[in-house]
């Protein structure tokens, strides 16, 4: 469902007067560490870690990808694929992504080819369905879902990457424990699970998580985490008595890794892209400062006036999950989204007010000289402002010369070139 949003016609006094500042383009530096040779490192791990190879012989396992974006995220699927097959067994693969994908199969199978899982890819069947299974029940009386594929396996192996969460805090936020609760659920699990509320799910998710491991055939997990430069910096495979165990683990290593701005405060911020595969909610709160649930721990993360986001990545399919939270956008920007995925998304999360469609202008100058018009106490000659192309591209950013000042002292920045002006288009769209 796509809505032809008609120009903006719209009055805003003494934006004559505003201008955009110069920018520098800067560096911050992170911890490095990465893995190299990913197809080697997940061997290892897989026979290292997992002591009953024989177990696997002729067993049909069921490997679990879901929506997120991860690096080289094809390769882990076919490493992982290809050695079960040099172990005897017949693995397949299902998407396990909750109602992502429009909450169809069609749509599902069509997010993990964004990804480069196909069949033809892969080498194993990609089985997609929104047939799912009850196996279990909260101590509550929520239900507890399994998709229908993966229940008539004679394995689960849940691959997922761990992270933390974009709308609560607990042992266990996005991960494998979480992939357990709503991811695997599919649509009719995820909207079930998330009628609990998003304050109860640090609870309930180690829940059913545990729920599931004692009722359903898992396998063995594996758990990814990601560096400040969108880099892999642990695979782990774990037995299933040790998922949970790991989980948490690698949640408190992500938490260490994860990229955040030098800086605590900010007029304003550009953000070229959204999508789900950056993040759930198209950005990452840890680093932006705002969520759809209103958590007051994002709030402190970064003081900031106000968002303009750009755009979608190619990779969310006109999912525009996130788009609510900005104080303005473009016309191209709404014309782009499906609303319809959107709201399906929203709906699910039982998070409404992500469906909302904010402010817009006709171009991107028209709105960074708003961004800068609206916000409050601030000397206009002396605006700080920030640009970077999405929430895992931190590394390489613009700022304005006034942040620049602030912050040039410290060890983790480095200048790379400036000043210089933004740069624009014959249609005022930053180039």
């Amino acid at each position: 469902m796509y809505i032809d949003f008609p120009p903006a016609d719209v009055l805003v006094r003494g934006m004559d007067q505003i201008r955009i500042p110069s920018m520098v383009t800067v560096e911050q530096k992170y911890d490095p560490a990465n893995i190299r040779d990913i197809s080697s490192h997940i061997r290892r791990q897989m026979e290292d870690n997992l002591k009953n190879k024989g177990q696997y012989w002729n067993k049909r396992l069921c490997l679990t990808v879901g929506s997120r974006g991860i690096p080289h995220l094809d390769r882990i699927v076919r490493t992982v694929c290809d050695i079960l097959k040099e172990w005897g067994a017949k693995p397949f693969i299902i998407p396990a992504m909750g109602s992502h994908g429009g909450a169809t199969a069609d749509g599902q199978k069509e997010v993990l080819a964004g990804y480069n899982i196909t069949e033809d890819s892969m080498g194993v069947p990609v089985l997609s369905s929104m047939d799912v299974v009850e196996y279990a029940r909260l101590d509550d009386g929520t239900k507890l879902y399994c998709d229908k594929y993966a229940s008539e396996s004679d394995g689960i192996i849940l691959l997922n990457k761990v992270k933390p969460h974009t709308d609560f805090r607990g042992a266990h936020e996005s991960g494998l424990a979480k992939m357990i609760a709503i991811g695997l659920a599919k649509h009719i699990g995820a909207s079930s699970f998330h009628r609990v509320g998003l304050d109860r799910f640090a609870g309930l998710i180690p829940e059913a998580a545990g729920k599931f491991l004692k009722l359903m055939p898992v396998a063995f997990g594996i758990g990814i985490v990601q560096n400040a430069y969108d880099e892999l910096c642990a695979i782990e495979v774990m037995e299933k008595e040790k998922i949970m165990e790991k989980d948490r683990e690698l949640l408190v290593l992500a938490k260490e890794k994860i990229a955040k701005f030098k800086f605590d405060e900010l007029d304003v911020l550009v953000i070229d892209e959204i999508g789900k595969n950056i993040s759930g909610m198209g950005f990452d709160p840890n680093i932006v400062g705002r969520n759809n649930s209103g958590t007051r721990d994002f709030s402190k993360i970064l003081r900031l006036q106000k968002l303009f986001i750009r755009g979608l990545s190619e990779e969310s399919h006109h999912n525009g999950a996130g788009i609510a939270s900005a104080d303005v956008t473009t016309r191209q920007c709404l014309r782009s989204v499906d609303w319809g995925t959107t709201w399906t998304n929203m709906i699910t999360a039982t998070t409404l007010n992500g469906g909302r469609i904010p402010l817009y202008m006709n171009n991107d100058r028209q709105a960074i000289l708003l961004a800068i018009r609206t916000c409050n106490g601030i000397d206009f000659e002396d605006v700080t402002l920030a640009r970077i192309k999405n929430t895992l591209s931190m590394n390489e950013i613009e700022i304005s010369q006034s942040l620049y000042n602030k912050i040039k002292d410290r060890k983790d920045i480095h200048l790379i070139r400036g000043p210089h002006e933004m740069r624009f288009d014959e249609h005022d769209n930053l180039i």
